[in-house]
């Protein structure tokens, strides 16, 4: 149970109510940083409303994906609703949870928004209220149609979300035309959460860097620039390889034109370190290598070690088809959101939990060349020097941290 809230929670919490200064608001919208606690209280300041306002009525709940939206809002809203008195009810098949209290019963249907096409899944239905959650993730023409889907009489919309570029359509639409849209706008840090300790604002603040320390920490609609590991032009972040490595991987970028990286990492008291590396330029050495000839690089690299896993590039087909067809090896096709895989990357070598080793050259060179794309338009590098770049982030997004969803092909014996 929570024993506190702090003022700009509270505010959340309550701006609904008759005797707020707020209730006039058509809108809330909470941004800022990680762990500040602005979920958590619009998710329960939602629910309070609904059955405020509402009787018997159906209300939308929006996530980047209905999985997502569970583990985030659902799971730890409901055991505290049920503190509360109220009773719930999830009903997997709809998509629905049901929720009562002193014989009133209200529906609130989970939608997920991961792109253009979620916004036919909202068609036709007739919404009381509808809640976003991490709203700059999702397309803006879900969130438009999800907002048409609001017309019953004294409906409001709610948002929550972490800071991305501020050319970013919420940003520009919402956040700075707050005040035209009637929506009141609450901008929230660490500090507006009562529940964290300060060595956990520190360890937050430690794990972050550049851009993402901008946005995750301080809460701020940055436009991202210079380098993307700012931190790695440190000789301290490189280590020695060391022995009594016990588990093996690899992780490949694959290219044809551009270059072919690979990675072999070996563990070390639950510490990877990528230890050697392969890298061909086609355009360098003036000449273009077969899937068959990668492929016998990919056996030299790892040697006669027991290689566990390899992560590649989920569009190169034909070189996963090859590594399948010759048996030796589990082949993985690697996850692929390339921002949130950075943000991944970022985290474990700020840890420690992933360390590139001194003899990785080619890995090293890239660090200190990768960079955001300086337009400021979106969020993305440049597809300069980024092949060993894109290896390491398969490797943290695929191995380390075990993908999402991925399919596995077993090699064949």
């Amino acid at each position: 149970m929570i024993k506190r809230f702090s003022p700009k929670q509270l505010r959340a919490l309550g701006w609904w109510h008759s005797r707020s200064p707020d209730c006039t608001r058509d809108a809330i919208i909470c941004d800022g940083a990680v762990r500040s606690g602005k979920t958590f209280c619009l998710s329960l300041s939602f629910v309070l409303w609904s059955f405020y306002a509402f009787r018997g009525a159906d209300f939308g709940m929006c996530g980047k994906t209905i999985r997502s939206l569970r583990r985030n809002m659902v799971t730890p809203l409901v055991p505290l609703l049920q503190s509360l008195g109220f009773e719930c009810e999830e009903r997997l098949s709809q998509n629905c949870l049901l929720v009562r209290y002193g014989g009133v019963q209200n529906r609130f249907y989970l939608y997920g928004g991961k792109d253009e096409g979620a916004a036919a899944m909202i068609q036709g239905v007739t919404l009381a209220g509808v809640l976003f959650d991490e709203v700059a993730l999702m397309p803006r023409s879900f969130v438009e149609q999800a907002m048409a889907r609001c017309s019953v009489s004294g409906s409001r919309f709610w948002f929550n979300c972490n800071p991305e570029h501020p050319e970013h359509w919420f940003y520009r639409e919402w956040i700075v035309q707050a005040e035209r849209k009637n929506a009141l706008y609450l901008h929230f840090t660490m500090d507006d959460n009562p529940s964290l300790s300060e060595k956990v604002k520190r360890r937050y603040q430690s794990l972050y860097a550049g851009v993402f320390y901008e946005r995750f920490v301080r809460g701020r609609w940055v436009a991202v620039y210079g380098a993307v590991y700012p931190f790695m032009d440190r000789e301290e972040m490189y280590a020695q390889a060391p022995d009594g490595l016990t588990e093996f991987a690899v992780s490949c970028d694959y290219g044809t034109v551009n270059p072919t990286s690979m990675g072999l990492w070996g563990k070390k008291d639950g510490v990877w370190y990528r230890v050697d590396e392969y890298y061909y330029d086609s355009r360098k050495e003036g000449a273009q290598r077969t899937d068959e000839e990668h492929y016998a690089a990919l056996r030299a690299l790892a040697g006669n070690r027991k290689v566990r896993q390899v992560a590649v590039d989920p569009s190169a087909a034909s070189f996963i088809e090859v590594i399948r067809r010759h048996g030796e090896f589990r082949v993985t096709p690697a996850q692929n959101n390339v921002i949130d895989g950075i943000r991944r990357t970022a985290g474990a070598l700020k840890e420690g939990r992933i360390r590139i080793c001194k003899g990785c050259a080619a890995a090293r060179r890239e660090f200190q060349l990768y960079r955001w794309d300086s337009s400021g338009r979106s969020d993305a590098p440049v597809k300069e020097n980024d092949h060993a770049m894109d290896d390491i982030r398969y490797f943290v997004t695929t191995v380390l941290e075990g993908g999402s969803g991925l399919r596995v092909l077993a090699a064949e014996r």
